[in-house]
């Protein structure tokens, strides 16, 4: 038992650190990447928010992974194919196409990685006996974590650091992505080695069981009690923050005569990416511990509380539009703090609602219609920035928190529930 635990110090760090990297390229990076290619706000956000399909849409497609070939294979050929993905959108950057064809490797990229997430976290199950399991799953939350760091702060202020020095935003992102290949080469190589083997190869046929074995968790999601209020809840819970998360970005590196903040790439990546992750981090730590202590139904409306009014920190940047960064940083702590403590009634509220015979699959589906609450809003925060000014829109994103307090007053909540899930 002890040398299957240590073994498992290999690779579960760094497959959950290379889990986390693409997917806050796609959801993040690809946002500031956008905005210093020069797209306007509104493409930007309609643009990346249809990013967030493949995570809306993985349900459909995560059963094959169980089915065809083994976990591992999944993992090494996602890998593999994510990190030519990052070379294709730094080749985009040498040619006149450049939009069109980075945004269709991002597309490529966001489907591999929802697939490695489902084939990473069944491995991480099957690989592992349920003591292992519980032993690195703060590991590999934390790992996950440096990836947001890695990509959100560390190669966007590289990144910037590119740009100054070269003096043109196309070489030096292309730069970037041309390491990120290499990163996602070396893990690959690396996992290729390390990643223990524990499953036959299959092929299933696809025979009436096999349909039946697809279909039945969607019709007994459906089937839930108050299907409507759980799934109203899944989408307007973070109806504002969906849309702000879209501009929020945008609006520092705009300059002052367009509104914005006027930040540079680098200030972007310590100021939102590292500060701002250590603190979202911070929040959903703390936001456990609170659930843990008192349950889901106690801390909801505080939770929801402090998930939407700190955006109030937006409204008062456009208004006075800061040019100290500390003002700045702090502003964006607070805001991310609230998130990741608002975020944990989310995620807890989602465990609950999936309990029962199709856990895995019924967290999958809530999981999905999770990403198309932050995907349908998104869509369309760009051109209501656009049509009102950053201090409209920014009063609007509080207008928007509105729809999550009433969905939530019709939520039931088991009692006591996460109070049991911390014991």
């Amino acid at each position: 038992m002890k040398k299957k635990l240590d073994y498992a110090w290999r690779w579960v760090p760094s497959l959950y650190f290379i889990e986390g990297l693409p997917y806050v390229f796609v959801m993040s990076v690809s946002v500031i990447f956008y905005k210093r290619l020069g797209l306007s706000n509104a493409e930007n956000a309609l643009f990346t928010s249809w990013l967030y399909l493949p995570w809306v849409i993985k349900p459909l497609w995560s059963p094959l992974v169980d089915l065809i070939k083994t976990k591992r294979a999944w993992i090494l050929f996602t890998q593999f194919f994510i990190g030519i993905a990052f070379a294709g959108i730094a080749f985009s950057l040498a040619g006149e196409e450049t939009f069109r064809y980075s945004f269709l490797f991002f597309a490529l990229i966001a489907f591999a990685s929802a697939t490695h997430d489902i084939a990473a976290d069944g491995f991480y199950m099957i690989a592992q006996t349920p003591h292992a399991q519980a032993k690195f799953v703060g590991l590999r939350s934390a790992f996950y974590r440096v990836a947001m760091i890695t990509g959100q702060g560390l190669f966007v202020v590289l990144a910037g650091e590119l740009e100054r020095s070269l003096g043109d935003v196309k070489h030096a992102w292309l730069a970037v992505y041309l390491v990120v290949f290499g990163v996602f080469l070396l893990f690959g190589i690396y996992h290729k080695f390390v990643l223990p083997r524990t499953e036959k190869e299959r092929f299933a046929k696809p025979d009436k069981e096999f349909f039946r074995a697809f279909f039945l968790p969607f019709v007994k999601f459906f089937k839930k009690k108050n299907i409507s209020v759980i799934i109203g809840f899944l989408l307007f819970y973070r109806f504002s923050e969906a849309q702000l998360v879209k501009l929020a970005m945008p609006f520092m590196l705009d300059p002052a005569e367009k509104g914005g903040l006027g930040l540079t790439t680098s200030d972007i990546g310590f100021i939102y990416g590292t500060v701002g992750v250590l603190f979202l981090v911070l929040g959903g730590i703390l936001g456990g511990f609170a659930i843990a202590r008192k349950g889901l139904k106690y801390w909801l409306f505080p939770m929801l509380f402090m998930i939407n009014v700190p955006n109030a920190v937006y409204l008062l940047f456009a208004l006075f539009q800061p040019q100290n960064h500390l003002i700045i940083t702090l502003g964006v702590a607070l805001e991310q703090f609230g998130y990741g403590f608002g975020f944990t009634a989310y995620l807890v509220y989602a465990m609950m609602i999936s309990e029962g015979e199709f856990t895995t699959s019924h967290y999958a589906l809530a999981t999905g219609f999770m990403a198309l609450g932050m995907m349908l809003p998104g869509m369309f925060s760009g051109f209501l920035q656009e049509a009102l000014g950053y201090v409209n829109f920014f009063a609007w994103i509080l207008i928007a928190t509105i729809p999550s307090f009433i969905i939530a007053k019709f939520a039931e909540i088991k009692e006591n529930y996460g109070i049991k899930i911390a014991e």
